[in-house]
């Protein structure tokens, strides 16, 4: 029986990111880009480990909770500057949804597991933060990694067989099975660099 709190909780991140400015068109409807994108990983979740707890489950419903309100363009546009814009990010996330679950109901040590998860702490050594961005990255790969591609024309053969490589290495061996056996639809376009890096 799913914990009430947890349909609470489902409703109000639903809620905040309904507020987003920004819309994208998926199946001829327009959408809040950041609702979009909680659904699409609640979606992946359930297709790649639907065993995962009820942490995981908000912790990927949240990973881009109000996201717009922390612009990329606040931070220099530089390496170091993506960097502080993510580690920024990361609290932003961890700390707005932790809001929200406190006024779900959720106790204080339930509250700091999902803030470790989304902060994506300790990724080699716990197991659910790796769970978290393997769904990000499959979630990527399969809905926005087309739209990258267009917004970034410059790109060479070797500058995207890099950032192929970089996402696929944050990949856990479970995730890598999980393409190599076709279960993400991978856009034409990068069908073979995704493959090459994949043989590798």
């Amino acid at each position: 029986m799913t914990d009430k709190r947890f349909n609470i909780a489902i409703a109000m991140i639903d809620a905040v990111n309904s507020e987003d400015p920004n819309m994208e068109t998926s199946d001829d409807k327009n959408w809040p880009k950041e609702l979009l994108y909680a659904q699409r990983m609640s979606q992946m979740l359930e297709r790649y480990a639907p065993e995962a707890g009820d942490a995981v489950r908000l912790a990927a419903r949240a990973q881009h909770i109000q996201r717009w309100k922390v612009p990329r363009n606040d931070y220099p546009l530089d390496r170091k500057g993506y960097h502080q814009w993510r580690t920024a990010l990361n609290m932003f996330h961890a700390d707005t949804v932790a809001s929200l679950l406190e006024k779900a109901g959720y106790d204080q040590d339930f509250i700091t597991r999902v803030k470790r998860i989304i902060s994506k702490r300790s990724l080699k050594t716990n197991s659910e933060s790796q769970l978290l961005e393997d769904v990000a990255g499959l979630v990527f790969l399969e809905h926005y990694l087309v739209d990258f591609v267009a917004r970034h024309p410059e790109y060479d053969e070797i500058k995207w067989n890099d950032i192929i490589r970089r996402i696929w290495n944050k990949l856990s061996e479970r995730a890598h099975r999980f393409v190599q056996a076709g279960q993400i639809k991978l856009p034409a376009l990068m069908n073979g660099r995704i493959g090459n890096v994949m043989r590798e």
